[in-house]
């Protein structure tokens, strides 16, 4: 039912929320980070000689920086390690208690031979190099960003992709409420199901959808399903190569930033500061962390699952403000939406 909120106009509305079953699905992959580092890396016996920042851990176990970061953000929001003020990392009582090989209560067993799964195995691959795992196992070698040129998959991630999207897409329309805009840009915007869902929210606005090819060709035909290649359109362009289309109101950037390391976000943010009229507003709808990047835990989890298959992460509320800041934005502001999305909003100066 909640793919019909967007795809059939006119049927109801959501009645029930599946947070808890898509928490299970974007969480399932923390279990091998911790295990990893239970099994692999004797991460707790280190600290517990000798508490270390991000960038010492990953220099003396080997591992790359970006997986070591979405690592002890989860370990944090867990509560199995502490963070001083030095951005040292220490474990907690809970860690010292059934982690250490030492203590009588030791469950770390557990999680050893939990490490010996494959799962487990590709994941300490990822925390060494950095480099994504394949979407599947027959995949050569190409990540998921890759494959999306390939048009009979990327119909398919985005099918599977849009059956958790219609609800969130649903959900922003509705925190969006009454739009002080007129011309959206949704950059990399998929099928278009969250300019869909705006602009069924909003029939005042006229919405495009700004995808590579041929992601562009599938959001045309679902734009025609939908009922609304009157009112949205897609226009071919790599985000991460071309400059967007100027004239647009607002731009929209929905489980976009999540997928690409920093300096892409930083760049796609100053490109959008540049495109956007004056007074234009930016929005940035993601699965974001507090602002001190210690939780939630759903988010943290979900960030491991970024971290094994993207070049991104889930970043910090903190960490996304800074970067409107620094790209010219003003006036910013957040609301949490569902299913542990945040909206982010920020207008460029006249």
């Amino acid at each position: 039912m909640t793919t019909a909120v967007v795809t059939a106009p006119g049927v109801a509305a959501p009645t029930t929320d599946p947070s808890q079953l898509l928490q299970l699905a974007e969480g399932m992959h923390a279990i091998e980070v911790v295990a990893a580092a239970v099994g692999w890396l004797d991460l707790f016996e280190r600290l517990d000689a000798a508490p270390a920042d991000t960038r010492t851990i990953a220099r003396d176990l080997e591992l790359a920086e970006r997986p070591t970061h979405v690592m002890l953000t989860l370990l944090r929001t867990l509560g199995l390690v502490r963070c001083d003020d030095a951005g040292r990392h220490a474990l907690t009582p809970l860690a010292s208690e059934y982690l250490l090989a030492r203590s009588p209560w030791s469950v770390a067993p557990v999680f050893e031979a939990l490490a010996a799964r494959p799962a487990c195995r590709e994941m300490l691959r990822v925390l060494r190099t950095g480099a994504p795992l394949t979407f599947a196992p027959d995949d050569d070698g190409d990540g998921w960003a890759d494959r999306m040129s390939d048009e009979m998959f990327a119909e398919m991630f985005l099918t599977t992709t849009d059956s958790r999207n219609a609800y969130l897409a649903h959900a922003l329309a509705e925190t969006v409420g009454d739009a002080p805009f007129h011309r959206l840009l949704d950059v990399g915007g998929g099928s278009g199901i969250y300019a869909s869902a705006l602009a069924q929210r909003n029939p005042d606005l006229s919405a495009t959808v700004f995808e590579k090819p041929p992601v562009d060709a599938i959001a045309r035909r679902a734009l025609e399903r939908r009922g609304l290649a009157g009112r949205v359109d897609a226009v071919a362009g790599d985000m991460l190569v071309d400059e967007l289309p100027p004239g647009y109101d607002a731009h929209l950037f929905s489980n976009v930033v999540h997928d690409w390391e920093e300096r892409e976000v930083a760049r796609l943010l100053r490109a959008s500061f540049e495109t956007l009229v004056p007074g234009g507003t930016i929005l940035v709808h993601d699965a974001l962390l507090d602002e001190d990047g210690d939780g939630p835990l759903p988010v943290a989890q979900y960030s491991v699952l970024l971290m094994a298959f993207t070049a991104g992460r889930c970043y910090s509320l903190g960490e996304i403000v800074a970067l409107l800041e620094a790209a010219g934005f003003e006036q910013i502001a957040h609301r949490r939406t569902v299913v542990d999305r945040t909206l982010v909003t920020a207008v460029k100066p006249d």
